[in-house]
């Protein structure tokens, strides 16, 4: 998304900033900045484009503060300029924000009724006002930033620099991560170990909802009640940071807890969050309103985003999908219209047989869509058109944020597809965009369902079979469930669309079968509900993955019911994502399988 750096040092930052922020250049970024304390006065320097700007700027009107932040960002809300650069600042402090401030409207129509004056088009710049203005009332800046933080929502972390406080920064993680170094009378604040690499090896990692406040001698971490907690110090070797696990035991728990921050980095790539709509990254060689079919390929977690993205193309867009698994298109030789659209989906932009059926549709006179996430794949070279997923590096087999990336970009096209082909008006985009923004912050709230994932997970690690149901979407999630559990598990599992249950998965019911049902409360809820009726007076034990709705709804018995926060229907796969992965991983550590490299699995499938 977005790269935050933080130093109380002993002699001028500027420099150490600048080194930090290009070591987080691999996220992204199209602006940048730095501001730092000057005989206790704020001063920030910021430029357009690449750090070698910013550079400049520094050159010909250098900062010498020993304390200072910096970023590098990535646009979600307002033009990639100078103006919207990072850090943003009021008279009284300087703040830099990776993720997506949710309530930034109300929030500023409030601010500026109470009279402040906004200067950019961003988000963020709502985060500055609110603490000023909670200063302006009295408070101190820890306890405007105390008061300020509950009223956020949203996935982000935030950095604070204070004007006149030569002595301390705070930080504060919602979703986002967030990391302290500790130094020789310097402590940093990081987005990742990687940034603070060159100056300590020994890292703090901040938990869901802690902030901290940083001083030369060291760090005070306050818990989600504000509660002053101890978080564990790590020690790691420099060669580590390139591959680092941060405060998780495997790639893939790292990577199921980024998912807030990565659904967001890629949304600020699609959306103009404030205009409301779709903005695609780069003009389209074909026209959606002209399309009479879209065919959609992938192999495996992919094969299952397209699945769920045919059911958003199909009712927002109403445009017709065919949708096959890449290793049966390159063969069974599909007739393909001329000038029609191929969408290829794939982590690794190497898959053979996707790369296979793309060479196949293209040799068709097809225009071709890639959605990947290494923008410098085949895959993506041979494409008319790529639509990068932005999930960062993918250590774990078994996909978990490339599949929530391809997830969000391929709603983004449903969406993009429905207002040109005129089925979606301007108000629905709006509220499709705003069901978009929501995501990253109630991923955060589904990642606290962990200690209750982890309960059940020993459950399920004594079944030789389990099986998921789903309707709708949910079908293509309960097939990503069953998947994702015999990855790394090597249990047994099939998924199934609920409704399919009494032609045959019935028969396998039994007091020994987990049944796992993802119901989000929508309009068909009621239709699965019957499903698990039908489960129940078999001795089938059921797991309800639902909201608090459904929950209270459904009047059965079940072995556990994960209560996920209310969401909009059409997003509910990317935010269900979350439960079932963690589930898989949780039953599989149980268990004491390789999480991170499971047997006969690569990353990326480049043979049949």
């Amino acid at each position: 998304m977005c790269g935050i750096v933080g130093i109380v040092g002993r002699e001028a930052v500027a420099g150490q900033v600048i080194e930090a922020l290009r070591r987080l250049e691999y996220r992204g970024y199209d602006s940048a900045g730095i501001a730092t304390l000057e005989h206790g006065r704020l001063e920030r320097r910021r430029a357009e484009g690449k750090l070698s700007n910013l550079q400049l700027k520094l050159v010909q009107s250098p900062l010498t503060g020993a304390i200072g932040i910096g970023h590098t960002r990535w646009a979600t809300h307002g033009r990639p300029n100078e103006t919207n650069a990072h850090p943003h600042a009021t008279a009284r402090l300087a703040v830099v924000h990776n993720g997506i401030i949710e309530n930034f409207r109300e929030l500023k129509k409030e601010l500026e009724t109470a009279g402040a004056r906004f200067e950019t088009e961003t988000d963020t710049e709502v985060v500055a006002q609110l603490v000023s203005h909670l200063m302006d009332q009295g408070l101190g800046p820890v306890a405007a930033v105390e008061a300020a933080l509950p009223r956020l929502r949203g996935a982000f972390a935030l950095g604070f620099l204070f004007s006149g406080e030569e002595d301390f920064l705070i930080g504060a993680r919602h979703g986002a991560p967030l990391a302290i170094g500790f130094g020789d009378g310097e402590t940093y604040l990081g987005s990742d170990a990687l940034a603070l690499a060159p100056f300590t090896d020994e890292i703090t990692y901040l938990d869901e909802g802690d902030w901290a406040i940083l001083t030369r001698d060291g760090a005070e971490i306050r818990d989600i009640a504000n509660q002053i907690v101890a978080r564990p110090r790590q020690k790691i070797v420099s060669q580590a940071f390139l591959v680092d696990k941060g405060n998780h035991r495997h790639f893939m728990a790292k990577e199921i807890h980024e998912q807030p921050e990565v659904v967001g980095r890629t949304l600020a790539h699609y959306v103009d969050l404030a205009g409301g709509r779709i903005a695609l990254p780069e003009a389209l060689p074909f026209d959606f309103a002209k399309l009479s079919r879209l065919s959609i390929t992938a192999c495996g977690t992919a094969y299952y985003a397209g699945l769920v993205a045919k059911y958003w193309f199909e009712s927002i867009a109403r445009l017709p999908v065919e949708i096959d698994v890449a290793s049966e298109t390159r063969y069974r030789e599909p007739p393909l219209d001329r000038d029609g659209l191929t969408l290829v989906i794939s982590q690794s932009g190497e898959t053979a047989d996707t790369l296979a059926s793309l060479r196949y549709a293209k040799s068709q006179g097809q225009h071709s869509l890639a959605v990947v996430n290494v923008p410098t794949s085949t895959i993506a070279r041979e494409s008319s058109v790529v639509m990068p997923t932005l999930a960062g590096p993918e250590i774990g087999v078994a996909s978990t944020k490339a599949f929530s990336c391809q997830l969000t970009v391929l709603l983004c096209l449903a969406i993009a597809a429905g207002r040109a082909r005129g089925t979606i008006d301007a108000a629905r985009e709006r509220a499709l965009v705003d069901a978009l923004i929501t995501v990253p912050g109630l991923m955060a709230e589904s990642v606290a369902l962990e200690p209750e994932i982890e309960v059940l997970a020993r459950e399920i690690a004594k079944a030789r079979d389990v099986l998921y149901l789903g309707r709708g979407t949910s079908y293509p999630m309960a097939l990503e469930g069953a998947l994702k559990l015999k990855e790394i598990s090597y249990i047994h599992a099939e998924g199934y669309a609920a409704g399919e249950l009494k032609h045959g998965p019935i028969a396998l019911i039994d007091e020994n079968v987990p049944v796992i049902v993802i119901a989000p409360h929508d309009a068909i809820f009621e239709k699965t509900v019957s499903n698990m009726q039908e489960v129940a007076a078999r001795g089938g034990r059921i797991v309800l993955i639902g909201d608090a709705k459904g929950a209270a709804d459904h009047g059965l018995d079940t072995l556990a019911t994960l209560t996920m926060p209310a969401v909009d229907p059409v997003v509910a796969p990317i935010v269900y994502a979350v439960p079932i992965q963690l589930l898989a991983y949780h039953t599989a550590v149980f268990m004491g399988k390789d999480v991170d490299q499971p047997r006969n699995l690569a990353k990326s499938v480049t043979v049949e």
